[in-house]
């Protein structure tokens, strides 16, 4: 990333940091427990990803990580994880489209690892195996969101009948 440059030709330092880190909302639920414990485990994973970000305060961010798993067994509900891993962060000196990129990426992907790691806690507490999620790349699913927000702001032609 480049630094940018101040009306008196110094450059401006960009500063980031990490303030907090933090589960803000989490839920497991497994309705079809002790009978989904009978079936052998083959089972059907679905992992939905959504992020979001606000301001906190000057230069100061909140950015909230959405992970939903979903795991189906025989057409039957294992398991439901729902968690909201969120961080604080500070950051100076960042040009709007870096500090979008900043909240949408880079971020997120500081936050992966906790909610995986929470989620395969909860999952294995809640008697099913090991869960490990794979890696994610933020900055592919950051790209594609510009893509698709890009294509949603092109004035569409107009058409008559």
């Amino acid at each position: 990333m480049s630094d940018e440059q101040n009306p008196a030709g110094e450059q401006a330092q960009q500063k980031f940091e990490i303030q907090k880190i933090y589960i803000k909302d989490v839920s497991f639920e497994s309705p079809n427990t002790p009978e989904a414990f009978t079936q052998p485990w083959q089972p059907d994973v679905n992992v939905q990803l959504n992020t979001t970000a606000k301001t906190v305060s000057d230069k100061v961010y909140e950015v909230v990580l959405s992970v939903t798993v979903t795991a189906n067994n025989k057409d039957k509900s294992a398991f439901l994880v729902e968690i909201q891993q969120a961080g604080v962060f500070g950051m100076d000196g960042f040009e709007q489209g870096q500090l979008n990129g900043m909240l949408g990426s880079f971020c997120p992907d500081i936050l992966f690892p906790y909610a995986r790691e929470a989620i395969s806690d909860l999952v294995t507490r809640g008697g099913f195996p090991q869960l490990l999620l794979a890696p994610v790349n933020f900055d592919a699913l950051y790209q594609e969101h510009l893509k698709q927000q890009a294509a949603a702001d092109k004035p569409q032609p107009a058409t008559t009948h």
